[in-house]
């Protein structure tokens, strides 16, 4: 039996889907994984798509990125999918404001569009600490204030509607506390350029979160290793079982 998972996001959806249909298929577990990406898109500009049934968003399939653009509505209506996940824009997740009431009305509309779905969010991370993303600003350019923004935000939402958080700023959080991957102790910085994961530790933990949160699959028992077509970067057998242990 597959189970379908559709994430309604932008570059940190991508982000953590990439890895996802092929880490649960090494443990056995069948997924169908679409993630549609418009890149920095917010809660607010995705029920603004909805509403106007915007053929705006780039399909992703299994990881796989296409040419296809379809709405939102195309989409939910192809399947009956078992996991409906969205998020807020990285840049805003701080700042509860931005969050209603888009949050509110997207999750009112899937839950009447697909009954049968499970809602969920994934909770965005906090950007590196020398990140030079323009937002970051924003929040003092301290990772901490970024993240402890952001997790009370999530939190708050998610208990309001009942909803899954998938933990994922929380991971990403714990693994940098281990040197190896703590900037400011000369570790790698688990984001490839401040803010998006890196590809091959950073998306491999969101994976794994997403299959225990989702599935409740055996993540730390996975011996999968992720084939990464963006770099030439070898994977260190140390670092991704560090990183498999902290979800």
């Amino acid at each position: 039996m597959t189970t379908d998972i559709l994430a309604i996001g932008n570059s940190f959806s991508r982000d953590a889907t990439a890895y996802l249909h092929d880490l649960c298929a090494s443990m056995g577990l069948s997924v169908h994984v679409v993630n549609l990406y418009i890149g920095g898109c917010s809660l607010e500009q995705h029920w603004r798509n909805i509403e106007k049934d915007e053929t705006a968003y780039q399909y992703q399939e299994n990881g796989v990125i296409t040419d296809r653009y379809v709405s939102v509505s195309d989409v939910l209506h192809s399947m009956s999918w078992d996991f409906i996940v969205t998020q807020q824009s990285s840049h805003d997740s701080g700042w509860i404001d931005t969050y209603e009431p888009f949050a509110g009305l997207i999750f009112e509309y899937l839950k009447k569009e697909v009954p049968g779905a499970q809602i969920c969010m994934q909770q965005t991370w906090a950007y590196e600490v020398d990140s030079n993303h323009g937002a970051f600003m924003r929040y003092n350019r301290d990772q901490q204030e970024m993240y402890r923004r952001s997790r009370d935000n999530y939190t708050q939402i998610a208990k309001k509607y009942g909803i899954i958080l998938i933990p994922c700023g929380d991971v990403i959080q714990n693994i940098r506390k281990h040197p190896e991957f703590d900037v400011s102790k000369g570790g790698i910085s688990i984001c490839r350029d401040g803010f998006h994961m890196h590809y091959l530790y950073g998306r491999y933990a969101l994976a794994c979160t997403w299959a225990k949160a989702l599935l409740h699959a055996p993540v730390r028992e996975c011996d999968f290793v992720p084939k990464c077509c963006d770099t030439e970067e070898t994977v260190d057998r140390k670092l991704l079982s560090l990183v498999q242990g902290e979800v």
